[in-house]
Parts: C-alpha cells; sequence; structure tokens
C-alpha cells in the first residue's frame, strides 16, 4: 500500500540567478518592492537550473525523502521537459505509475528570476484534459494546484476516498481558489488536513480579518478535521478542533524561496503519518521549509528522515505552543543550531 498519492500540476522550472539588475525600487518601509528592467536591457545570469516544479511534485520528492511511499498524479506532455521531470521523479523514487505523458500535449513552463533571494516567476500552463487514473490502496491523498478542468476530477476523487477510506489533504491552487467556497465546499468538508496560508483563507472566506482563531474555526466548522494556516515569516497556526496552536519560524540565511510552502505542508503531513502529534507536526513543516528556503528551487533542501530527526532532537527548545485570544502571536526568533 502507499503511504501517499499526491494530485497535482507538474512543471520544468527553469531558475535564473540575476546578480546584476537595472533597478529595484521600494516604499518608504521596504516593502512593495519592484523589478525594473528597461526593454532592450541585457542581463547576466550566472547561474541556471532546470528542475521539476509544481506543488504536486515538489511534495512526491519531499516526501520520498522522508522515508514514505509515495505516487504522483500528473498529466505532462511526451516532450524533452516532461522527460526530464520523468527522470526527476525515479532519481527520487516516486512511483510514476500515474504520471502520465501525452503526445497530443505539452509540458508547463516557469521561470524563476532569483535575485537577493527574491524571486519573479513567470508561468505558462497548457491546456488540460484530464483523465483520472483507477488509483490503488493509499493512506493519504495530497490534492494541490490543478489548471481549469481539473475541478471536474473532484467528484472522483471523493468517490475515492470515501470508498477507500483514505485520508484526504488539500492545499488549494490559484485557480482552485477563485472556484469559491461554494464548489470547493464539498472537498474541504471530506479533508483530515487543510493547508493556506493567510491571504487564501481570506480570499476563501471574503474577509479581511487576521483572527486567527476565528479564521481557523471557520474553516474547521465546515468539517475539516485539521486546519492549518502558514503566515510567512510569522509562523503558522493550527486547530483540530480541540487545541489552537501556533509555531514561530526558524532564522536562517534566505537563498531562494521556491517551495518553502510545500515544504512545510510535506512536513507536516509526514509526521501525522508516523503518528506524530499536530503540534510535533507543526515542527516538522517549519524546520522543512526553513531548509529548502537555504538553496535553489524547492527540492535541493528537502530533508530525509534521518536529518529532520537530528535537527529537532538538536533544537528541543523549539516547540509549537498553545495560544489562546485573537491576537497575532509574535515569538522572539528562533536561530537554528547548526549540526556537525
Amino acid at each position: 500500500m502507499l503511504d501517499l498519492i499526491s494530485i497535482g500540476d507538474v512543471t520544468e522550472d527553469v531558475f535564473l540567478q540575476i546578480d546584476d539588475i537595472a533597478t529595484v525600487v521600494c516604499d518608504q518601509h521596504n516593502h512593495h518592492c519592484k523589478l525594473h528592467i528597461p526593454f532592450g536591457t541585457k542581463l547576466g545570469v550566472s547561474r541556471v537550473d532546470k528542475l521539476l516544479g509544481g506543488n504536486a511534485g515538489n511534495m512526491a520528492i519531499g516526501a520520498s525523502r522522508l522515508g514514505l511511499r509515495i505516487a504522483l498524479y500528473a498529466e505532462v506532455g511526451k516532450d524533452a521537459q516532461g522527460d526530464l521531470l520523468y527522470r526527476s521523479l525515479r532519481e527520487n523514487k516516486v512511483s510514476t505509475i500515474y504520471f502520465n505523458r501525452k503526445k497530443s500535449e505539452k509540458t508547463n513552463y516557469s521561470v524563476v528570476l532569483n535575485h537577493h533571494a527574491e524571486r519573479t516567476i513567470l508561468v505558462h500552463h497548457e491546456l488540460r484534459h484530464y483523465v483520472f487514473p483507477h488509483l490503488h490502496a493509499a493512506k493519504w491523498v495530497y490534492l494541490t494546484s490543478m489548471a481549469k478542468g481539473g475541478e471536474k476530477l473532484f467528484p472522483k476523487i471523493l468517490s475515492y476516498v470515501s470508498e477507500n477510506k483514505v485520508k484526504l489533504a488539500f492545499n488549494p491552487g490559484t485557480y482552485q481558489l477563485h472556484l469559491g467556497l461554494d464548489k470547493l465546499r464539498p472537498l474541504i468538508g471530506r479533508c483530515s488536513v487543510l493547508i493556506l496560508n493567510t491571504e487564501e483563507v481570506q480570499l476563501l472566506l471574503k474577509t479581511e480579518k487576521r483572527d486567527f482563531k476565528f479564521l481557523l474555526s471557520a474553516l474547521q466548522k465546515i468539517g475539516v478535521e485539521i486546519v492549518v494556516i502558514t503566515d510567512g515569516e510569522n509562523g503558522a497556526y493550527c486547530y483540530d478542533g480541540k487545541d489552537y496552536y501556533y509555531c514561530p519560524i526558524f532564522k536562517v540565511p534566505i537563498v531562494e524561496r521556491t517551495g518553502s510552502g510545500d515544504a512545510f505542508s510535506t512536513g507536516f503531513l509526514c509526521a501525522l503519518q508516523y503518528g506524530e502529534s499536530v503540534a510535533e507536526a507543526l515542527r516538522w513543516g517549519t524546520v522543512n521549509s526553513a531548509a529548502v528556503i537555504q538553496q535553489i528551487g524547492p527540492q535541493a533542501g528537502l530533508l530525509t528522515l534521518a536529518k529532520m530527526r537530528k535537527i529537532l532532537k538538536s533544537n528541543e527548545g523549539f516547540q509549537a505552543r498553545l495560544f489562546e485570544g485573537k491576537e497575532v502571536m509574535r515569538d522572539k526568533v528562533y536561530y537554528l543550531t547548526k549540526n556537525k
């Protein structure tokens, strides 16, 4: 039996490291920065990396690194980019039994411009005609970002998880979120775990509130067992229907941020699969995310199970904790203990 089947779109991500740039303009608080590149400019690129990208692929590889038996359902073109992604999955011990390479379609493609740990992403999604495969037994299904047409698979996914008593984790992508709460309600109501960031929750609930107790409970009332809201550098919040938790972040040198959210989701779900508590799962997610942002791309920094346990043991003072009230939590910065 598989531990987890990851479902969603994948892309070829090309990371370009830009060291010389025309202009970076920010507001007076050094926020809302913009990259200004005049037409006709020729920019130097110091490094190029071609990698598998997409939330579902990042989860599959990350969970495999942490020792789970993983398969990925995704559709790509039967082209050079699709072949690269196929090889990447095989090299990372992810089952490709549901990885569909179609002659009639092309592989998604994105370019990530990285400049001093900040990024701009150019994305091209191909039109997909999804064909849902017959899935074998698994303990978890992780559903994430898919393009237009992916919503047609929702009933089949719900039937699969219900008939086979499979736990469902959901991390909606941009297109899925814009379908709105009414269309997502059947999926959300069946979730064992729902993971979103603050802005995504506000979009889904149509609110500007940053009262995390309110946001968590509003989603949990739909039927979710465990709700997680990540809040960037401020940490993460969680509600399991009984207790509210808050977990700060690790302060680490940031090289590139792509995949940090996926790494968090991976660590969190893998911890639950290993029988860890919700509070401990928050630690796993945070540690995995901190490891990823120290390297280029969404996978280079993903931790193995041995490395994860070693870091957690070396940083026993770093813990998620219960919180009450609607305040936004602010813990002091926690610096990762180096492992020799």
